[in-house]
């Protein structure tokens, strides 16, 4: 399911107009974001958290010029779903659907 997808599928089952329902996703998104940036964690009880990982400073190699570099601390966004979220999919999902290419 792509957002458009899913704003057509919250404007006919609400009854709102695709513009509201799109700038509302878009309210939404923007507003993780800006949370995130700012260092502040997204509770959504009953769905999960958008949450800030830490990754640890290591070493890489640059596979063109054969060099270790280093990568330095830096960090991530990251989702965890709720439990509820979770048993909801293991027990509705039974197989993976088949991905829909662009091209």
């Amino acid at each position: 399911m792509r957002k458009a997808d899913l704003v057509n599928a919250i404007a006919e089952k609400t009854g709102v107009p695709k513009v509201d329902v799109l700038v509302t996703l878009e309210t939404f998104f923007k507003e993780v974001k800006s949370s995130l940036s700012e260092g502040e964690n997204v509770y959504i009880r009953g769905f999960g958290s958008f949450v800030i990982k830490k990754r640890a400073k290591k070493i890489g190699r640059h596979i063109k010029k054969n060099m270790a570099i280093e990568i330095p601390e830096h960090f991530i966004p990251s989702f965890k779903p709720a439990k509820v979220f979770v048993e909801q999919v293991k027990g509705n999902v039974t197989e993976l659907p088949s991905e829909e290419s662009d091209d």
